[in-house]
């Protein structure tokens, strides 16, 4: 009588995972799953299915040597370990649920002991693994804390508590500026792009935590009184926000108009131009930061891209004078032939409140009001159209709040001046709004 074959290696490993591979199939043929519907299927399956995948992976662990080691076990500071320590087990949490590593370590007297197969399987101190992390970041970007531990505790077997999803996002955000150092544009060989290359940078505030409030505003909000205890009312906000500051910079072909070009695209019945798309646009965003650090990193990536200054760089911005001191000091101190640009949706918002003051119903007559106005300020008449909208509500004899709008736009637009030579942008192609760094504003920080 032949004796029966031994089991192969290849069925011995992961047994037990096979074993429990088994049971699910008999679970789906059984009475219990024949009578379940769809969803409950689908739930089960899910919670059975992750506890299939610790299970191989935690066999997968144990057939993984110890981390015993032929070759000396060196530390980064140069001391060697001469001391083996027994393998011991540590324990992982991973998106499958807890695993064990039973690791060997190296130690010497005073030093730390080193064990190289967490070296070898990439795994942190802690007991969270690199992908749970990764996981926590991510919702983290997109949610709050008690929604981010919802969605790791309804999408994964792992187990991680409020206060460690806090510690593990701030952990995540140390690595912030590494992360935008790789976003940094390379020009490949004989890369073309676009003549004109665009600086841009905004403001977002952002609802703090009174003690992560800088220290002016600190104390602003310090002298405030909040009328709620669970949530701050209309105008509470305005003491207790950080600015946040976004930056963008990117390269695009010349797109030239007219004033009356940039009036008719605004209507809805005539087509607009094809117009050219941003190019190998990098935008990063700041709380930490002061404006004039992000702004001097916005610089470095422009010279980066264009070392010899054969592009036109041309600085969007809203208006901000701050930003705007900056961005004109830092050209000077660089060389640079810098065109500031006013964005002029900005400058729209202005004048349609302005309008109003006049025109207090929305109508054909508001829109003419404006239209003629916006139309002019395009052709670079800025100056006139503040001087004229101030003497017709002299003339109209307004009174002092009812004229509060166009004095401020007739200001706005006499300040900025300086910055609001449509006419000449319009006819070298240069672009004149802002939408690429509003739509970071909203990305980067409100959505955050």
């Amino acid at each position: 009588m032949n004796a029966a074959p031994s089991m192969s290696s290849f069925e011995r490993s992961y047994g037990q995972g096979r074993q429990y591979f088994e049971s699910i199939v008999s679970f789906l043929d059984s009475k219990e799953g024949n009578e379940m519907d769809l969803s409950q299927l689908e739930r089960e399956l899910k919670k059975r299915g992750l506890e299939l995948m610790r299970r191989l992976l935690q066999e997968h662990l144990d057939n993984r040597s110890h981390g015993l080691c032929v070759e000396p076990v060196i530390g980064a500071d140069g001391v060697e370990r001469l001391q083996i320590r027994r393998p011991h087990e540590r324990k992982i949490e991973t998106v499958f649920g807890t695993v064990e590593e039973r690791r060997a370590g190296y130690g010497r007297e005073g030093v730390k002991s080193l064990h190289p197969l967490d070296g070898e399987l990439n795994v942190p101190p802690e007991r969270y693994s690199l992908e749970l992390r990764r996981r926590v970041a991510i919702e983290a970007a997109k949610n709050s804390f008690d929604e981010t531990l919802e969605t790791i505790e309804n999408t994964t077997a792992g187990h991680i508590p409020k206060r460690q999803v806090e510690q593990l996002a701030q952990r995540a955000a140390r690595d912030f500026d590494a992360f935008y150092e790789t976003r940094r544009y390379i020009p490949g060989k004989n890369e073309e792009t676009g003549p004109v290359l665009v600086i841009t940078a905004d403001g977002k505030g952002v609802v703090m935590h009174e003690q992560d409030l800088r220290e002016q505003t600190r104390k602003a909000a310090e002298k405030s009184k909040q009328k709620m205890q669970t949530r701050l009312s209309a105008g509470e906000k305005k003491d207790r926000k950080r600015m946040a500051t976004v930056a963008a910079v990117y390269t695009v072909d010349t797109f030239e108009r007219t004033a009356e070009d940039v009036i008719a695209e605004a209507g809805s019945a005539v087509d607009k131009k094809k117009r050219p798309v941003p190019e190998q646009k990098r935008v990063w965003a700041s709380l930490e930061k002061e404006p004039e650090q992000v702004i001097a990193d916005a610089f470095d990536e422009a010279g980066h891209r264009d070392p010899d200054h054969e592009k036109q760089w041309v600085a969007l911005v809203d208006g901000n004078n701050t930003q705007i001191d900056i961005l004109n000091r830092m050209a000077k101190e660089k060389g640079l032939e810098l065109t500031v640009v006013v964005d002029i949706i900005h400058v729209t918002e202005y004048l349609w409140k302005a309008g109003r003051a006049f025109h207090p119903k929305s109508g054909p007559e508001l829109e003419s009001w404006v239209r003629h106005r916006l139309l002019e300020v395009l052709k670079g008449k800025a100056d006139l159209m503040a001087a004229g909208m101030r003497r017709s509500a002299t003339r109209k004899e307004l009174d002092a709040k009812t004229r509060e709008p166009v004095d401020a736009c007739a200001t706005y637009l006499h300040n900025k001046s300086p910055y609001l030579h449509y006419d000449r942008y319009l006819s070298q192609g240069l672009p004149i709004a802002t939408g690429v760094i509003e739509g970071a504003c909203r990305h980067l920080v409100k959505d955050r």
